[in-house]
């Protein structure tokens, strides 16, 4: 553990204030790992930005947190599958959906699961997804500009599953209802 703190509006670097002041004003809560991100106020600024970014990349909230919680599971980060669960919970979406991808098992619409196989190759594959790979993506009725998106997305969830393994960032109590473990050996699914 790196003993990295969870701070608040009240402990940050100041730079860092007002971000959290803002995001605790807008949700109700403050998120462990925005509060792990603030010691460095430049990284929390980044990933704020970018979250913003990401809601404008051409992705409904569901396709969104589809591909947000798959990379969150391929990268094993504990925090952000429990976060983007209650997330979509609490935005009403397709609760059979998010559960899919916290198993790794298919999702009924072909178009979602073509969403998130690809964006798991792309994780993955660090990028390197193959020719067919990509026809598959587009043959399901995706544009180019969602290849962008999902590369997009990555970015945005490599940088919070990162800093949540270093952290080892705990859940909040909110989160906690949607506690998740990696996959092991063991499991359902196309894991391995």
């Amino acid at each position: 553990m790196s003993d990295l703190k969870i701070h608040d509006e009240t402990t940050a670097p100041p730079a860092a204030r007002p971000l959290l002041e803002q995001v605790k004003r807008a949700n109700g809560i403050m998120p462990n790992m925005l509060g792990v991100l603030a010691e460095n106020p430049a990284a929390l600024e980044g990933y704020l930005s970018l979250s913003r970014i990401f809601d404008n990349a051409g992705f409904s909230p569901l396709e969104r947190q589809v591909v947000q919680t798959t990379v969150s599971v391929e990268n094993a980060c504990h925090f952000c599958v429990a976060a983007h669960s209650a997330s979509a919970a609490a935005e009403g979406l397709d609760a059979s959906v998010i559960e899919a991808i916290r198993t790794n098992q298919r999702i009924a619409d072909t178009r979602l699961e073509a969403l998130r196989v690809f964006t798991r190759r792309m994780a993955q594959q660090r990028g390197f997804v193959s020719d067919t790979d990509v026809s598959v993506f587009l043959n399901a009725g995706w544009e180019k500009a969602a290849i962008l998106g999902v590369i997009l997305g990555v970015a945005l969830k490599t940088m919070s599953n990162y800093a949540n393994h270093v952290a080892e960032t705990p859940l909040n109590k909110d989160y906690k209802p949607y506690a998740w473990a990696p996959c092991t050996r063991g499991c359902a699914g196309d894991c391995a």
